[in-house]
């Protein structure tokens, strides 16, 4: 089994206490060396844009619960060469980069070729930029870089819409990234028919706002509009470059496998039916230039509630562990009052692992395949770095020799 590792940079009180943002960023530098020197094979970083507290004073505010900041991440190519410049060995990822907003696919593709240019200049380099992207989970990040409605068609067809302008935003992105030269009339054309609809009634506002009652389908102009361009430098290293997609529309999924090898992520409260499925279906429509499909091409992310702390008998650990969780996982849900479905937060909570190292080895064996590559969260909700990183210790040393023999 593989292990990468998450972190947040959630800027969150914890016990009374925020951090400020420099003592944010120093603990996370302090956790990815320690990862790096530990053997962990990803550093993931959260991606997020804006001030998640402001946003709070919105209308419509997504997460009005949430003190503090979501994420300080916003630029995973700066992370990046600074991480790299830390560390040896350990690659590093975007869990994951938003591709519609912050400039959009066209520039999403340019800062790619920028940064791996510059990063493969050493003959020797052999660490990737694995890019996760996605559409962005949070609408008022999105709506600040003029991803949204432009008229009554799209408001009304908005929460179906917005699946279709991350494909026409993959098309782009995937296409430029290989090299293409390309325009926007080169991109696909969108329709939008009742299939893309939850029921009659949402289709019908869709029709009666386009003023086409009986029409069986709708075209919506394109999101992106530009004359024939290519991405500069052309001519950079794709092996350090890993394309990781954070959609579990199966249709998308096999779509960008047409342009590049794209994985997929998979996030820890998802169904196994699901991630069984995922597995059969990329199995078929992997890319060929990215070789046959393998289940640590799909990483799948942890929740990790370790104790093994000194001066501990391993049932006072096991209890230790399971208050640990319990805190950090219900300010999350107070956090996230409203915002997500209950069942939805109490699959998450059945997801994470919570012990002492063998424990929660044995948790790993029942729960995952022995080919799986996991995504261990440990700074979930906490801020005190030396507990993370003996965490993280404990996890190398104790729970993965277990786990791998």
């Amino acid at each position: 089994m593989q292990f990468d590792i998450f972190f947040s940079i959630s800027q969150t009180p914890v016990d009374g206490v925020t951090p400020p943002e420099s003592v944010m960023f120093s603990n996370f530098f302090e956790q990815v060396e320690a990862a790096d020197a530990l053997g962990f094979g990803t550093a993931w970083v959260a991606e997020s844009h804006l001030s998640t507290e402001i946003q709070k004073q919105h209308e419509n505010a997504v997460v009005p619960h949430w003190k503090g900041e979501i994420g300080l991440n916003t630029d995973i190519f700066q992370m990046a060469h600074a991480v790299f410049k830390r560390t040896r060995n350990i690659n590093v990822g975007s869990a994951v980069m938003n591709l519609v907003c912050n400039g959009g696919p066209v520039a999403r593709a340019e800062q790619i070729a920028a940064f791996c240019t510059l990063h493969g200049m050493d003959p020797e380099e052999q660490r990737r930029l694995c890019v996760g992207f996605s559409a962005g989970r949070f609408q008022f990040m999105n709506r600040a870089y003029g991803i949204k409605p432009r008229n009554a068609v799209e408001a009304a067809a908005w929460p179906a819409l917005r699946g279709q302008v991350f494909a026409e935003a993959c098309e782009i992105f995937l296409r430029l990234l290989r090299g293409d030269t390309l325009s926007s009339d080169d991109i696909r054309e969108t329709w939008m028919t009742r299939s893309n609809f939850r029921s009659d009634e949402d289709w019908e506002r869709v029709k009666t706002a386009a003023g086409e009652s009986g029409a069986e389908k709708i075209q919506i102009d394109r999101r992106w509009d530009f004359d024939v361009l290519k991405v500069v430098p052309g001519e950079w290293r794709r092996e350090l470059l890993e394309l990781v997609i954070g959609s579990h529309d199966p249709r998308l999924q096999v779509d960008v496998n047409q342009y590049m090898p794209v994985k997929v992520f998979n996030l820890s409260i998802t169904q196994p039916e699901i991630i069984d499925a995922t597995h059969e279906r990329m199995a078929e429509c992997f890319h060929p230039d990215g070789g046959a499909w393998t289940r640590p091409d799909m990483p799948r992310t942890v929740m990790v509630f370790i104790n093994e702390q000194p001066g501990l008998t391993p049932s006072q650990r096991s209890d230790a562990a399971k208050e640990e969780a319990k805190a950090a996982l219900g300010a999350y849900w107070t956090a996230l009052e409203g915002t997500l479905d209950p069942a939805k937060v109490e699959r998450a909570a059945n997801n994470a692992i919570i012990g002492n190292a063998s424990e929660i080895a044995e948790q790993i064996r029942e729960r995952y395949h022995p080919d799986d590559r996991l995504m261990l969260w440990f700074d979930f909700f906490n801020h005190d770095s030396a507990r993370v990183v003996a965490n993280m210790e404990a996890f190398r040393h104790q729970v993965i020799p277990l786990v791998n023999g």
